[in-house]
């Protein structure tokens, strides 16, 4: 097992490292560059002189020097967590928004994503070993409706329903115009009003895939011999459901979850977008509407490594529940 977490944590550092250099790289080879865009915004007055580009960059801290020594210290902010200044939401850094931002995805998607993997994963193996039922037919039907409905399109019908027509709850915002952000019990209770209608699109939408991908994968499982064996030994069917077919069909669906859980972090754009929710998504969308590429920079390396490090996780869980994958 410890060679096992050895090398997976091998090939996590070399992943990690090529993804903050490919991070690095891809703003430098898109055509223009932010003195540009600013630039953009102020020839209309006439031409910029080279006096104003020089204190542009100045200002918005553009980086000097040749490739390599770009490298250096973009791995030195890096490391330091400094991102620099914000273009958009000047002269807050890009540091100060995302740590505004990042509790309310997490909140949000976070819990959302693992309470709709745990209660879809045990809906499925419910719905597997009781096959050929109401209980298999029912969840199975409605997690297959469900989630042919795209994520901005059932936030649209809860935004017009719940929120315009029944008013009960808020249509947007993360708390209301009059609170303060603070750790009190009052604006906990106002942020959990404000986040119903957004957590309830994302777990209705995604709730049907981890029933599917549960169910079919442990009705496979079901006719292995070992399950087979277990069920001859008199074992009782929830050992056998959950100790002998739950745990080697779960395998698939973990993949998804680490891919999913890594993916929170990036946020539902559209999601957040369409309940104005001040979370990373909304944040993303923003800076990619702004051009503002230190903030576009740091989001971009914030998902990829939490995609890296939830999918790190998987794997260390895999050789848990699998020991044949430590080979």
């Amino acid at each position: 097992m410890t060679v096992y977490m050895v090398r997976k944590l091998g090939l996590f550092v070399l992943t990690l490292w090529a993804a903050v250099t490919l991070n690095f790289l891809l703003p430098r080879l898109m055509p223009g560059s932010p003195t540009d865009a600013a630039i953009a915004k102020l020839a209309q007055n006439g031409p910029v002189s080279a006096a104003t580009r020089a204190a542009i960059e100045a200002q918005l801290g553009v980086p000097g020097g040749n490739l390599w020594e770009q490298y250096v210290t973009y791995l030195h902010q890096v490391v330091t967590l400094d991102f620099g200044v914000s273009y958009t939401f000047f002269p807050q850094s890009v540091g100060e928004l995302i740590w505004q931002a990042f509790p309310y995805t997490i909140i949000l998607l976070g819990i959302v994503t693992i309470v709709a993997f745990i209660l879809g994963t045990l809906i499925g193996v419910l719905a597997a070993w009781r096959r050929n039922t109401w209980l298999d037919a029912l969840p199975t039907l409605s997690g297959t409706f469900a989630s042919t409905f795209p994520y901005f399109w059932t936030a649209l019908l809860l935004l017009f329903f719940a929120g315009y027509v029944l008013h009960w709850f808020p249509t947007s915002g993360a708390f209301g115009p009059t609170a303060s952000p603070a750790f009190t019990w009052d604006f906990i209770v106002d942020v959990a009003y404000h986040a119903v209608l957004p957590a309830l699109t994302i777990l209705v939408t995604s709730l049907g895939g981890w029933i599917i991908g549960m169910r079919n994968a442990m009705i496979n499982t079901l006719g292995d011999d070992y399950v087979t064996f277990a069920e001859a030994n008199g074992l009782r069917g929830r050992t056998v459901a959950i100790k002998y077919a739950a745990r080697n069909a779960i395998l698939p669906n973990l993949t998804g979850f680490g891919l999913a859980l890594g993916g929170v972090v990036g946020g539902s754009i559209l999601v957040e977008q369409v309940f104005g929710y001040p979370g990373i998504g909304f944040l993303l969308f923003n800076a990619v509407i702004g051009q503002d590429y230190p903030l576009m920079q740091a989001l971009f390396l914030l998902i990829t490594v939490s995609v890296l490090i939830a999918n790190f996780l998987v794997d260390i869980l895999y050789g848990v529940l699998d020991p044949r994958t430590r080979r």
